[in-house]
């Protein structure tokens, strides 16, 4: 029964996500009067549907939850109709792409403010006290440091602190700390590591000192703790291509199900930073330019912008076809990745 609940819980996670993205296409090209066949939640054979009298536009539920979609008039094909997607400003076509992967990233932002109102007391990123089995100290940090930069990357709150020495402190890495009012560069400092799954991570040996709790404060970390879990995605993608991650470390519907399901049982502040996760990493993802993704149709439409006309629409439509068979390609690995991770353990 629990296990259900946690599929519940997750179908609710993903269809919301999905929703948002679509709706914020929706709006937008609504507000363009572009006209607008379908407003689909998720993929695969229709579970619900009913079409407006009004405005003609039939919304859908859909039985899979890995995506959804806004069939737009003149979106894959040619019309001559003032309404279609290809027949507005590019400036327009622009607006309606960005519209869904700025809602998710938006959304982030707004469940991130949540999150560090109910997280407690805010980190600052001054040293306040070492652990028993700390080693920077030898290196020259020291208490009362306020630190700026981990390597070149710099840093705001004591998260960011946390998670840049998590992601590079396996190696030795540079410190920019304020220290009496001066600015002072501490190299290699070396921190304690550990391992995790085949990777190397640093370990953080210090506890830092609690920030007043301002409407200043609160949106700094709310804004910084943002911007981090983007870099976030990014240094994954990173590290997956530089080969650090393996194919473990990437995970589809089934072992984000299973990653919600941990997630409720550890407690809210956890569910809720999973949730911010997964929708700034579907708003992030779907503005790489990938084609079949929004990315990919942004690409298209920025080249169009450039050129002052439109691109080849057939080439487009293979490029995208072979974008979108190739994500389904991936898709469907990592999902049998993860129902086999179901039973090996």
């Amino acid at each position: 029964m629990t296990t259900v609940l946690y599929i519940l819980l997750a179908l609710f996670v993903f269809g919301l996500l999905i929703m948002i993205h679509e709706l914020g296409h929706f709006l937008v090209a609504r507000a363009f009067r572009v006209g607008i066949h379908e407003f689909s939640v998720g993929m695969g054979p229709k579970i619900f549907s009913k079409k407006s009298e009004k405005s003609g536009i039939e919304y859908s539920l859909r039985a899979l939850p890995v995506g959804g979609y806004v069939s737009m008039v003149g979106e894959d094909e040619e019309s001559e109709s003032p309404d279609a997607f290809t027949n507005k400003p590019v400036w327009q076509r622009i607006l309606v792409v960005l519209a869904g992967p700025m809602m998710n990233v938006v959304l982030g932002f707004l469940l991130m403010l949540v999150l560090v109102l109910s997280s407690g007391p805010l980190a600052s990123n001054t040293v306040g006290q070492f652990r028993d089995e700390a080693t920077s100290p030898s290196y020259g940090l020291e208490v009362g440091d306020t630190i700026v930069k981990v390597n070149k990357v710099r840093v705001h709150t004591g998260n960011e602190v946390i998670y840049e020495i998590l992601q590079s402190g396996y190696e030795p890495i540079d410190l920019t700390v304020k220290r009496n009012g001066e600015t002072v560069v501490i190299d290699d400092v070396i921190f304690p590591g550990f391992e995790a799954e085949g990777v190397n991570f640093g370990q953080p040996d210090f506890l830092v000192y609690a920030e007043k709790t301002t409407f200043a404060s609160l949106m700094k970390h709310t804004w910084f703790r943002s911007v981090s879990t983007v870099k976030m995605i990014f240094d994954g993608l990173r590290d997956l291509v530089r080969g650090r991650y393996g194919l473990n470390a990437v995970s589809g519907p089934v072992g984000i199900t299973e990653e919600i399901g941990n997630a409720a049982k550890a407690g809210f502040t956890t569910l809720l930073y999973l949730v911010i996760v997964i929708t700034i990493n579907l708003g992030v993802f779907n503005l790489l330019p990938i084609p079949a993704l929004d990315g990919g149709r942004l690409f298209f439409l920025l080249a169009e912008a450039v050129a002052r006309r439109p691109l080849n629409r057939k080439i487009e439509g293979y490029i995208n076809m072979a974008g979108l068979l190739i994500l389904f390609a991936i898709m469907i690995i990592v999902t049998c990745k993860d129902i086999a991770g179901l039973f090996v353990r």
